[in-house]
């Protein structure tokens, strides 16, 4: 089943879409400024509630189902990323923008109102449903301002939101639960969604138009949802709620593979597929999406696992493993735009990702020779040499893939690319959990401090559970890093190719 996407007003380019006009510089500053906004409130939104949930659950007298309240919200924005930037291509990036950016309001409101856990938790996915589009449209837009030479400088401007929203959501969050009320956290989304809705329309009526009219395969794209939605919930649940054995786990999984083998057939009958033959086809973009699968997965859960090894292992205060992670978002921070600025000079650019993916392998090989006993001052410098080089697997990524497909593809190849760095983090995170998780002994209890906390006290020697975890992410590391290798270097096109001003 195919839906043809009626032809846009005379903005939608019949053939090839009209040149546009150059941006200057000052241009491009404010659209990037407006969009930056919009992706520090989708990465936010993900890591704000958790030190709320204990709150939530006294609040609306619902406890068992609080996993729910973060679970909705991952699910619906990874689910939703190929499908944003798949409709992109076709109506546009403003108007994208605009509808994800309006769901995620209507998603907090309904949140900050909900009377109950089935609606809070309603409301999150309503929120995930409009973060996702987000995610992948923003590195799209930016794909339509500069040329992939100068690209990777501003995806690096994304990377730092994302990695600051892991830092600062927490911390925000406890206070708003602790001092004023855990409502807050949703409705603070509405004064600053309300500005980024105003700035993006203001500032992205200026955006290069590279839409054309296609058709949206419906079929393609619901076998794609419902075969990671499968996967996702049996990553979420596996070794927590069921056992990985379960019939319910395996049925999952078993049902996830089914249906991507029904999504590869649609993908090879569809007169216009949802995800491009021409961009499955590419090499480049093929082992660039297993470098971001596996290099961005591990971030996401190294975000997730070194707060708890840094307490129950290591034994630091909150305050300490808060300067520790600082000091990762720092040195990540660093890491993208130290990137950027080589990309864009360095011809043989793939050096800066092998850098960053042997800089990675080598934090969590310290990590995992040495699992206890780490000073501060010696966790401090691992993470500044981990985040310094995964922080440039971000921008370099996201560059190598739109550098090689059509500018009317951008949408639907970022699209895909983000939602792989997302799929990526769920099955990785998964694993460091099983590692952990079943090291403790506490199989079937779910990954929480609490549970942890009491394995310590037991006598469980968590040291040896996080050694294997760190050694597990090496290995993941090892294997984005062949993907690297594997990458074509082509040469990065410049602003000339793209009708816009160089940067400055």
């Amino acid at each position: 089943m195919a839906y043809k996407i009626p032809e846009e007003t005379p903005h939608a380019p019949a053939h090839e879409p009209a040149p546009s006009p150059p941006l200057d510089h000052a241009a491009i500053r404010a659209i990037v400024v407006g969009i930056m906004l919009a992706a520090f409130l989708s990465a936010l939104e993900q890591t704000i509630v958790a030190p709320a949930l204990p709150t939530m659950g006294r609040a609306l007298a619902d406890a068992e189902n609080l996993s729910w309240v973060v679970t909705a919200y991952l699910l619906a924005a990874t689910a939703v990323t190929p499908l944003f930037g798949k409709l992109s291509d076709i109506h546009g990036r403003r108007i994208m923008m605009l509808i994800a950016i309006v769901i995620f309001i209507a998603g907090s409101v309904v949140c900050a109102l909900a009377p109950s856990m089935g609606v809070l938790i309603a409301g999150r996915a309503l929120q995930g449903i409009g973060g996702g589009g987000i995610l992948p449209l923003v590195h799209t837009i930016i794909g339509d301002l500069v040329a992939p030479r100068e690209r990777a400088r501003y995806q690096a401007y994304t990377a730092v939101m994302f990695i600051a929203a892991s830092i600062v959501g927490p911390l925000l969050g406890g206070i708003l639960t602790d001092y004023v009320h855990w409502t807050l956290i949703f409705w603070i989304n509405l004064p600053l969604g309300l500005l980024a809705l105003v700035l993006t329309d203001r500032y992205l009526r200026r955006l290069p138009r590279n839409d054309r009219p296609h058709k949206l395969d419906v079929t393609g794209a619901a076998l794609m949802l419902m075969a990671a939605l499968s996967l996702m919930l049996a990553m979420n649940w596996g070794g927590t709620r069921f056992a990985w054995t379960s019939p319910t786990i395996l049925g999952l999984v078993l049902g996830s593979a089914l249906l991507w083998l029904a999504f590869a057939m649609r993908l090879s009958r569809a007169p216009e597929p949802f995800i491009p033959l021409s961009v499955l086809r590419e090499p480049t973009v093929t082992a660039t999406v297993i470098a971001g699968f596996f290099s961005i997965g591990v971030v996401i859960a190294l975000s997730i696992f070194l707060p708890l090894y840094l307490e129950l292992v290591l034994g630091l205060s909150p305050s300490g493993s808060g300067i520790a992670l600082i000091v990762f978002l720092a040195a990540a921070t660093a890491g993208s735009f130290i990137a950027g600025r080589l990309m864009a000079r360095m011809t043989h650019y793939k050096r800066v990702p092998i850098g960053g993916m042997l800089l990675g392998i080598l934090m969590l090989v310290g990590f995992a020779l040495k699992p206890a006993g780490l000073s501060l001052a010696e966790v401090a410098a691992l993470l500044a040499i981990g985040g310094t080089g995964l922080g440039v697997m971000y921008p370099v990524t996201t560059t190598i893939v739109q550098n090689v497909v059509e500018p009317h593809q951008l949408g639907v190849a970022t699209g895909a690319l983000n939602f792989f760095r997302l799929l990526g983090g769920a099955i990785i995170v998964a694993a460091f959990g099983a590692i952990v998780v079943g090291g403790a002994g506490a199989a079937g209890q779910g990954l929480t401090l609490e549970v942890l906390s009491g394995a310590a006290r037991s006598g469980v020697d968590l040291a040896a559970s996080f050694r294997f975890a760190f050694i597990a992410g090496a290995v993941f590391l090892a294997l984005g890093l062949a993907a690297v290798l594997a990458i074509e270097e082509r040469p990065l096109r410049g602003a000339e190719a793209m009708g816009t001003a160089p940067a400055e």
